[in-house]
């Protein structure tokens, strides 16, 4: 088996750049150290055959749920508004992800797991523990509904 750390330097990006597009930029550093502290626990445990890569993506997006959830029941603070407007925002793709993380949870899994995380459908529906077919069809369906959400400028 190989050594963990190898494991970890080999997938690094990858499973960062799944965290910043399943949990957002201010979750994505708590995704990204709980899922090397759970992969860290799991991996004595894992099939010499086993395909990592696509492992170590199915438990960053785990804990992008776990964060969404632990989100949804976080107080929202609720002060006085500033009198002047907040300056501009320099542009960025963060509205597409944005768009990305209001999709159904299925095709957001899909979605993130395909090009966030650079697998192929086969690989997504075995992340998912779903059928190749039903794979294509969330990601298919999680583009179309990106196209009505989200138009060029």
């Amino acid at each position: 088996m190989t050594p963990f750390q190898q494991v970890l330097d080999a997938h690094r990006d990858l499973v960062w750049r799944v965290c910043v597009a399943a949990a957002g930029r201010n979750d994505a550093d708590d995704c990204f150290q709980e899922t090397w502290l759970a992969a860290l626990r799991a991996y004595p445990r894992l099939d010499d055959g086993a395909n990592v890569r696509a492992w170590l993506v199915t438990i960053a997006q785990r804990k992008a749920i776990d964060a969404h959830r632990g989100r949804a029941r976080r107080p929202v603070a609720a002060g006085e508004l500033p009198d002047a407007p907040a300056p501009a925002r320099p542009e960025s793709d963060d509205g597409l992800w944005d768009a990305v993380r209001a999709l159904p949870p299925g095709q957001r899994a899909a979605i993130t797991l395909r090009y966030a995380g650079d697998l192929r459908p086969r690989e997504v529906a075995q992340a998912l523990g779903i059928s190749d077919e039903a794979a294509r069809r969330r990601i298919a369906d999680g583009l179309k509904s990106l196209r009505l959400e989200v138009q060029p400028t």
